[in-house]
């Protein structure tokens, strides 16, 4: 072998050493192959290892934390939910349809591997302005791809986020989130295990797409990287290979099953025998290709999708080759479970790769990056307000906002997905979390998807700790309690000091929230590299979460019910302008420090919403995000058209501050007068500021702060400017 062999893989020299070390001799070709995309920072996770030890991962409801391909999470009744985000980024930057469609159905194929039955798609995507034409090209294909494939399988999308900012342009990001549901006795490993039992290839075909995607996604883009043939999705497919998968796993018939995504059947392969600490022997001629001529290697390492790997006992041998028969898939056994954890490669009969399963999955080195706070927080940290105009006109800076593409209306993704299959969707999307109904049960499960990145870019500690009380807050306005989180974390190069200390921080900012939250990290996705030509991407955690209803008919949506009911704003305004969407669109400023964060009022404040949506106090609820408190209170008039006045005192505040500051913790609740005294004692049993603020009615927005009227808008208006923001762009 010659360095350049194994560093045209992606490997470096150290770790060519130390493979020639687990094999004690020389690696052949496909042998180095199978180590470069295994030890990929894409599957490896060898930059990210150490520091993702240091997540809260337990507690009373988690059946299932990291390690595996999904997180589980008991919810009573012997039921559980499963969940997971992950990233197809690269892909996307390069065929968006298909990178978006693959990566939906890989991570499908994560939940059902599990034995969960998916109930729901979300999505979290990042794109550069829409002023550019590649990057609407980009946001257009990949609104399609997710909607294709999400929409032909038949599970409704029914949630997520979008940003757009000039740091995505050269590199977007897709990051797909799958929800399912199990019966807790049916939850499935990917493990091999018993000596001699047969091990399945099912599904779709081996063919020449994907090759090498894992190491393509450890790299950063550039004109200069090569990408693979990107893999093509097929829905419909997935669909059978799923009901027959669920048929065969409800009927006790599988012992340990794993999807084939990343790397491959290499991946399948070594996880699911160092998993089960066994080995596995393999006869590569027994793969169904779609390509004649194929070699050891292409079939190993192909990503080819829709295709699943099992382990099975030789009494279900045939039952399960007949199942897989009736849904109209190939099956085929292609080899046994061994012991001494040796995997043997053959074709035709001779050995092509021999190596220990635990060498594969799990001996890939970890890294302890250097880590560096980066230079520009010293200039970006301050922010005197007195450098920062008043407005002139309020109710320009207000339509502006709800007009920003990162604000507007999302109608125009959402309408091309299908939230109502499955006829389970509650709320769809829109709200500030979606709702599923829970069939046979009571119950109902609340999901978003969040993060501001521009938070994590200018802190990435408070940008953390808020991206888990966003998606929280979220959770509880909808009457959900926060159960649990996967998260996608979205970084720049670990080889970058700068990086490497933003993923560090924001990694313990997640970590003290979920503690204090109580809601643990049951698995998701480290993507790194996410940079074009040498800039980096904003940093960009995504928090995916899952909170319950015990009591579906208790849910709350954001929007005014009636006129002549009373606004309530929970939570205090602080003169907070840093990171805000209103200093970046208005005065052209990513400055400042995130809003100020108390985790334990963030926590009395979950209580108190919670309480009065579950005994029926309030008609809405809504969390204050990007655009402060002016832009929360016109999404609330959007669906019935309900106008409302609203009187501010300001309390020593700059009028922008308190308009458009996004101040953490705070939710803006309607409900009818009678019930404001039982509101009011709830919120001081837990020391929540309470302030009556207005009342619903009319067909206008009116605000005004110590008796000046800063803004006078018709809904109508209002309306057109936020339903209008995203397709004027695409016309």
């Amino acid at each position: 072998m010659r360095p350049e062999d194994w560093r045209k893989m992606g490997l470096r020299d150290d770790e060519y050493k130390r493979i020639k070390e687990a094999l004690g001799r020389e690696p052949n070709h496909l042998e180095l192959g199978m180590f470069s995309v295994m030890w990929s920072e894409h599957c490896s996770y060898k930059n990210s290892k150490a520091v993702l030890k240091t997540f809260p991962t337990t507690g009373p409801r988690v059946l299932q934390g990291p390690g595996e391909n999904a997180g589980v999470v008991a919810i009573g009744d012997g039921l559980a939910v499963c969940f997971k985000i992950e990233s197809h980024n690269h892909p996307s930057a390069v065929e968006p349809y298909q990178g978006a469609a693959t990566g939906v159905g890989g991570i499908i194929r994560d939940i059902f591997t599990m034995g969960a039955q998916p109930i729901a798609l979300l999505n979290s995507l990042r794109f550069g302005p829409l002023h550019d034409e590649r990057v609407r090209y980009l946001f257009e294909q990949v609104v399609a791809g997710i909607g294709g494939y999400g929409n032909r399988i038949g599970i409704p999308t029914v949630g997520g986020e979008i940003y757009f900012d000039p740091c995505y342009q050269g590199n977007p990001l897709v990051n797909a989130m799958c929800v399912g549901l199990l019966e807790t006795n049916k939850l499935r490993l990917g493990k091999a295990t018993g000596i001699g039992n047969p091990v399945i290839l099912a599904g779709a075909r081996t063919g020449q797409d994907g090759m090498g995607g894992a190491t393509f996604a450890s790299v950063e883009l550039s004109e200069e990287t090569e990408a693979p043939d990107i893999q093509v999705g097929d829905p419909f497919t997935e669909k059978l290979l799923l009901e027959a998968c669920l048929e065969l796993i409800g009927n006790g018939d599988v012992d340990g099953i794993q999807d084939l995504g990343a790397a491959g059947l290499t991946c399948a392969v070594s996880e699911m025998a160092s998993r089960g600490g066994t080995g596995m022997d393999v006869e590569l001629s027994k793969v169904p290709c779609r390509e004649e001529g194929m070699t050891p290697y292409e079939i190993m390492l192909a990503e080819s999708q829709e295709r699943m790997l099992m382990v099975v006992s030789p009494e279900k041998e045939a039952k399960v080759h007949a199942v897989f028969k009736r849904w109209g898939l190939t099956s085929t056994t292609i080899g046994r479970v061994t012991e001494g954890g040796m995997l043997t490669i053959r074709m035709h009969g001779e050995i092509v790769a021999e190596i220990p399963a635990h060498s594969l999955a799990e001996d890939a080195p970890v890294y302890y990056p250097e880590a560096q706070e980066p230079a520009y927080l010293k200039t970006t940290a301050d922010l005197p307000l007195a450098t920062i105009a008043l407005p002139e006109d309020y109710n320009t800076v207000l339509l502006k906002l709800v007009a920003s593409p990162n604000i507007a209306s999302k109608e125009w993704v959402w309408q091309q997905f299908d939230y109502q299959a499955r006829t389970a969707t509650l709320v769809g999307p829109g709200s500030d979390a979606a709702l599923i109904r829970i069939r046979g049960t009571k119950k109902a499960l609340a999901l978003t998807a969040d993060c501001n990145s521009r938070y994590v870019y200018l802190d990435p500690y408070a940008g953390g700790k808020i991206a888990v009380t966003e998606a929280a807050r979220n959770i509880v306005c909808s009457g959900g309690e926060p159960l649990a989180i996967t998260d996608g974390l979205n970084f720049g190069s670990p080889e970058k000091p700068e990086i490497y200390w933003q993923f560090q921080q924001a990694v313990a900012g997640i970590s003290e929230a979920c503690r204090v939250l109580e809601t643990p990290v049951t698995g998701g996705n480290v993507s790194f590299y996410n940079e074009a030509n040498g800039e980096g991407i904003y940093p960009t955690p995504v928090i995916g979460m899952v909170g319950l209803l015990e009591d579906a008919t208790k849910y709350c949506t954001l929007s005014f019910k009636a006129a002549g009911d009373r606004i309530v704003l929970l939570g205090e305004s602080f003169d907070e302008l840093g990171a805000s969407e209103y200093l970046a669109l208005i005065h052209g400023r990513v400055q400042g420090k995130p809003p100020a964060l108390d985790l334990s009022k963030e926590k009395a404040l979950h209580r108190v919403v919670l309480s009065a949506i579950r005994e029926g106090l309030v008609r809405s609820a809504h969390d204050l995000a990007e655009g402060g408190l002016a832009v929360a209170l016109a999404e609330c008039l959007f669906e019935k058209g309900i106008g409302a006045r609203i009187q501010l005192s300001s309390n020593g505040l700059r009028p922008d501050s308190l308009l458009f500051g996004e101040s953490q913790s705070r939710v803006v609740l309607s409900l009818s007068p009678e019930k404001l005294p039982a509101l009011e004692a709830l919120a001081a049993q837990e020391g929540v500021p309470f302030q009556v603020i207005g009342e619903t009615g009319g067909d206008e927005l009116q605000i005004t702060v110590d008796g000046n009227q800063r803004l006078n808008l018709s809904v109508a208006e209002l309306q057109a400017a936020w339903q209008g923001g995203i397709p004027c762009h695409l016309s």
